[in-house]
């Protein structure tokens, strides 16, 4: 099977966001006159990693996780500090920080070839753009959908009806979403009839879903995109 349109999520598909939300936590504790101890990373973990999920659930929305990340820290670890600040700094270190993982940029440009792209992140607007033009990645897609930008988040259709509507309204049967995300990418494109990628560098989790295609390299998805693989 030959797929001519691909989606693509950003953060850890294609994007080191690990390296870049490290950094960002550190610089922005800094900021604030705060010491980034273990504890508090482990507590941010905890909290973003809740309120992300709250988004791909439509109960919150990227620009209110900006925020509200640093006011339930501050509330967890009783310091005192602006979370409208801490959150403006983070973003800033999120999206001065990390870096495309090897091998991404020259398989966007092979695929980009033959077939229509488009980026579909969750993320906060002012981050994923940050990323994108620093990495000089725009020019691959004919489409860039963030679902802080939009106000529809990954797993829901709404934001593929968006992306396919700028496409041109593509053929789903030869369209396949690549991701790292069981959650969003993975139910996401299984839910809106589309082909599903997996991309796990360290080994594919287990799961139930009817993954179409699962990957441990980027340079595996010409070969799937040609339909050779």
């Amino acid at each position: 099977m030959r797929y001519s349109t691909i989606l693509f999520d950003l953060d850890h598909t294609l994007y080191d966001a690990d390296t870049a939300a490290d950094i960002a936590f550190e610089t922005t504790l800094a900021s604030v006159g705060i010491l980034p101890t273990p504890e508090l990373l482990d507590a941010f973990v905890e909290i973003n990693g809740d309120l992300w999920g709250k988004v791909e659930q439509g109960v919150l929305t990227p620009n209110e996780v900006r925020s509200l990340r640093f006011a339930q820290l501050i509330e967890r670890g009783g310091f005192a500090a602006d979370p409208e600040a801490m959150g403006d700094a983070y973003v800033v270190g999120l999206g001065s920080n990390g870096e495309l993982y090897d091998g991404a940029l020259a398989m966007l440009a092979e695929v980009a070839m033959d077939g229509t792209l488009a980026l579909v992140t969750n993320g906060i607007g002012e981050v994923q753009r940050m990323r994108v033009a620093r990495t000089d990645i725009g020019q691959f897609f004919d489409a860039i959908v963030i679902s802080g930008e939009v106000g529809v988040a990954k797993p829901g259709s709404e934001i593929f009806d968006i992306t396919f509507e700028q496409l041109g309204h593509p053929d789903k049967a030869s369209t396949l979403i690549v991701g790292d995300s069981l959650s969003s990418d993975m139910r996401g494109g299984i839910d809106y009839g589309i082909a599903t990628c997996l991309y796990a560098p360290n080994g594919s989790p287990e799961t139930d879903l009817p993954i179409t295609h699962r990957i441990t390299d980027l340079a595996e998805i010409p070969d799937i995109a040609a339909g050779r693989s």
